[in-house]
């Protein structure tokens, strides 16, 4: 929702701004332009990524307009239904949690989380490591590194939309000055007739350039900076999975377990700790 008034911030003020300075807005409306600097733009983003980002990144829209999900009431679900695997592991013994961990779709601890199981990758992420450690008998520091190679790769993996977005905002200005170019070039064919009209053409050509910059740092360049903020909140996720996995395969309890976890979330999503055990002892 922030970044829709945003946008409209920004188109409101250069606007206005324009006409009370005396602009007129119809020279701004130039739909050739916008062809040569979107167009182009577009064409540079397939070009430059893969398929796979591509998809990514028209995937990433919704949460932009909506919000990201990863907020408090997801952390106190992640946390809670961390305490409650480490729970069950600790009374039942951790082969007890296998059945929960194989088929999380029909398990009575995963299913009480259906924003969790929304999550696949992260679903994947908490599932994979609970069956390694209920079936191996790997060190501690051993798990640290596992993980910490998987998350630094998802990590990569969703910023690669932002990036993508980061670049079409770096292109924007030359490409804006490359349909003021050709507005010039059209111009020059018009030298020596009326002076209003060689004034009209140029101005159009104009337009061209400031489209492109204010595309680029008013719309493009903050939507990349909101990509990238959004996928480092979700690595937070990664983050307190991880913390409280090392907790409990160090011998912490549940409790204190996922205390690890919650330390290392964002003070703005982070339940405080009596709110934490509220929740966990009201599922």
């Amino acid at each position: 929702m922030l970044i829709i008034i945003g946008a409209v911030v920004v188109t409101f003020s250069v606007l206005v701004g324009y006409v009370l300075h005396g602009g007129n807005l119809p020279v701004l409306w130039q739909p050739t332009e916008l062809l040569v600097i979107f167009g182009a733009a577009f064409g540079a983003f397939l070009m430059g990524n893969s398929f796979h980002t591509v998809k990514a990144t028209f995937a990433a829209w919704p949460r932009l307009i909506m919000g990201t999900p990863f907020n408090k009431a997801f952390n106190m679900d992640l946390l809670s239904l961390m305490y409650d695997v480490f729970d069950k592991s600790r009374k039942q013994g951790i082969m007890a949690i296998e059945a929960d961990v194989d088929d999380p779709e029909e398990s009575q601890i995963f299913t009480r989380y259906p924003a969790i199981m929304k999550m696949e990758e992260l679903l994947h992420f908490i599932t994979d490591y609970l069956r390694i450690m209920s079936t191996g008998n790997m060190a501690a520091h051993e798990l640290e590194g596992l993980m910490d190679q998987e998350i630094e790769k998802r990590e990569e993996e969703l910023k690669e939309p932002a990036h993508a977005v980061g670049s079409v905002a770096d292109a924007l200005p030359g490409l804006g000055i490359v349909a003021a170019i050709l507005g010039i070039i059209i111009t020059m064919g018009y030298l020596g007739g009326e002076t209003s009209q060689i004034g009209s053409l140029i101005g159009a050509a104009l337009a061209g350039t400031l489209t492109g910059i204010w595309a680029a740092y008013g719309y493009v360049g903050p939507i990349s900076k909101t990509m990238e903020r959004q996928a480092d909140e979700e690595m937070k996720c990664y983050e307190c999975v991880k913390n409280s996995l090392l907790a409990t395969v160090s011998g912490q309890a549940p409790q204190m377990a996922i205390e690890f976890g919650r330390k290392v979330l964002p003070t703005e999503s982070r339940p405080s700790f009596q709110e934490l055990d509220d929740h966990v002892r009201s599922r």
